[in-house]
């Protein structure tokens, strides 16, 4: 199964030519953890004898000592290399491996299954034609099978083969693969996955990985070898749209001036009309030219030089295209971006953005939704953290020259960098232009409601906290504000005291001055709620007409009132404001539940009774009332 061929011990020339001429398939290996990603991949090299002795003598020796598999060679210790990954027994880093057989070359990329190693992953993923998922047959479908499928179908890549593991300690069951496949196909019927494949395997003792099984005989498909031999992947390239992104011009004299680079996509022939972008300007190709010799046509992924009949100014990051066959060109762009960096992302921030061999600034400005890989579900969310992936829409400084991504690869891929660190800190996927087209040439720098949720992560809404003087109004606004900021959230206090300090210090503090400071207030939490607030409201609201007022300013749908429920005794005793003090000692008529009746807000969304409960245990209750209205 190995490259050796009786060429290489004959004509080493003739060898070395035939290898060339072998197509390649790059692929990976994911799953959950402790899947038996690394141990397959030993086993693939194993079987096809591509382990080098020296190599099989250390690892025979390493087992002794790091190896998980008793008194058997541990093949996972040819990619587990670090010193972290032996001791613990686990993937962190990507590693690469080379091996070839009669039919085709390989490069395996070996991804950790750790869900804090997700930016690993999805860079060994980057560039791969095919994906090997592994699951663990004893434990069936995990969280980081479904992470890591999204991320392959997230990808564009669009041959999947699903290895069920450790056949062997399942008794070779087909039941269980069957559930299993059952199980995997009920998650993926919302996922774009291309050709999929099933193949049950144990990778430990090599059951259908090269060889076929003797234990299996229930099952008549392919080994995982004749899968990766045979998957045909020269239909994947786009063949269609030629697209060159010049790398870099070559004048080694005077008589020549080439443009070097490698094809992105499509077919070029000697003579074919060209047009650059972004200068618009078009030529003819005189020639092709390689190291080795000159071409008549050249296709993806070649590298090559282009020579053009015209005297054009072209430079590194300028696009040579077919006259007939323009990409997209647009300064915003709609794109899934996944992020890779400790550091969080936050809109409005100037990054540096490196598409094909171009690089330009930019600034990420909205986030329309964050995405739960392990549920799919749509999250807002105002920034994103490491490992999070998010639909973006992203502003240049100049017009990007692109195809979307799920077309073409090459021209649909951008990575983010820091512009202080130079590091690269997020990678994208463009789905295509900006869908924000001002109707009205003034009207383009007017903010949506749907452009501030998604900034700020949320849906504004107003809390309103009633009840008696002393019943902990105040305190928990301003508890309920700390708890949204530290979550990284956008709101404020609109406290019933202060209004009456400023706009509202014309009102008496009798029953109707009471409801008149609350009406007047209930519109400003309306322009805080339409200005994508959440606002933390502290009023006595005692009448309930008042209440019911308010609720109609501010909209229904945007107002949750919250009754605290203390007893007159204890709001007494607490007495913040000296307001039952005063009165006792002349009477104000000023007092609520004394002077005039407090009426108990009876449709209140949420009850709180102050005086048995914590400030930490009443504000988890409206929290946990925000998150099932999705206001959070």
């Amino acid at each position: 199964m190995s490259h050796q061929s009786d060429l290489i011990s004959t004509d080493i020339t003739a060898y070395l030519a035939q290898h060339e001429r072998k197509e390649l398939l790059r692929l990976l290996t994911c799953g959950s953890v402790d899947d038996g990603k690394s141990t397959l991949i030993g086993r693939l090299l194993y079987d096809t004898k591509m382990i080098y002795e020296d190599q099989l003598s250390a690892i025979t020796s390493d087992s002794i000592k790091s190896g998980t598999t008793g008194n058997k060679v541990d093949l996972a210790l040819l990619t587990d290399g670090l010193q972290a990954e032996r001791e613990q027994g686990i993937t962190i880093d990507v590693a690469y491996r080379y091996f070839s057989t009669a039919k085709r070359k390989f490069i395996i990329a070996d991804t950790p299954g750790h869900e804090q190693y997700t930016r690993n992953m999805a860079t060994g993923a980057s560039n791969c034609e095919l994906a090997i998922i592994l699951i663990d047959a004893r434990y069936g479908v995990m969280t980081q099978t479904r992470r890591h499928t999204f991320i392959t179908s997230l990808l564009g890549i669009k041959h999947l083969i699903v290895a069920i593991n450790k056949m062997d300690l399942m008794n070779y069951d087909e039941a269980v693969f069957e559930s299993i496949c059952k199980d995997y196909l009920s998650f993926t019927k919302e996922l774009e996955t291309g050709e999929l494949t099933f193949i049950p395997i144990s990778a430990l003792n090599g059951d259908n990985v090269v060889n076929v099984s003797e234990f299996m005989p229930w099952y008549q498909g392919p080994t995982l070898m004749h899968m990766l031999e045979n998957v045909k992947i020269a239909a994947d390239k786009n063949f269609e749209d030629f697209r060159f992104p010049v790398q870099y011009v070559n004048r080694p004299n005077l008589n020549f001036r080439g443009y070097c680079g490698t094809i992105a996509s499509g077919v070029v022939r000697k003579g074919d009309a060209l047009m650059v972008l972004p200068s618009g300007k078009s030529s003819r190709v005189k020639s092709i030219v390689t190291q080795d010799e000159e071409l008549e046509a050249a296709f993806t992924p070649m590298a090559v030089t282009l020579t053009l009949e015209d005297e054009i100014d072209i430079s590194r990051g300028d696009l040579l295209i077919h006259n007939d066959n323009l990409p997209i060109s647009s300064d915003m762009v709609t794109a899934t971006v996944v992020w890779m960096s400790d550091e969080p992302m936050l809109p409005g921030k100037q990054y540096s953005f490196k598409h094909t061999s171009r690089m330009l600034g930019g600034h990420i400005r909205t986030i329309h939704h964050k995405i739960d890989v392990n549920t799919l579900e749509h999250i807002p969310s105002p920034s994103l953290a490491l490992n999070e992936i998010a639909v973006c829409d992203i502003n240049f400084t100049q017009t990007l020259h692109f195809d979307a991504y799920k077309k073409n690869r090459s021209m649909g891929a951008f990575i983010v960098i820091d512009r202080l660190t130079n590091v690269t800190v997020g990678a994208g996927m463009i789905e295509g232009t900006n869908p924000t087209s001002p109707a009205h040439p003034y009207s383009h720098g007017h903010v949506t409601p749907e452009e501030r949720a998604a900034r700020y992560g949320q849906q504004p809404v107003t809390v309103i906290f009633v009840g008696l003087s002393g019943s902990g109004k105040s305190t928990l606004a301003h508890a309920l504000e700390r708890k949204l900021f530290d979550m990284g959230r956008v709101s404020t206090v609109l406290d019933g005291k202060s209004m009456r300090l400023g706009l509202n210090k014309d009102l008496g503090h009798d029953a109707a001055g009471r409801a008149e400071n609350l009406r007047r207030s209930a519109h400003l939490a309306r322009y805080l709620n339409e200005s994508g607030l959440i606002c933390c409201a502290a009023f006595v609201g005692a009448n309930a007409e008042a209440r019911a007022q308010a609720i109609s300013v501010i909209g229904k749908q945007n107002c949750i009132v919250v009754y605290l429920d203390a007893s007159l005794e204890t709001c007494k005793q607490r007495d913040p404001s000296g307001l039952y003090a005063a009165n006792a000692n002349f009477a104000t008529g000023n007092v609520p539940g004394i002077s005039f009746p407090y009426e108990a807000a009876a449709d209140a969304e949420l009850v709180l009774a102050t005086d048995k409960l914590g400030i930490n245990e009443c504000i988890e209750q409206v929290m946990q009332l925000l998150k099932n209205r999705k206001s959070i």
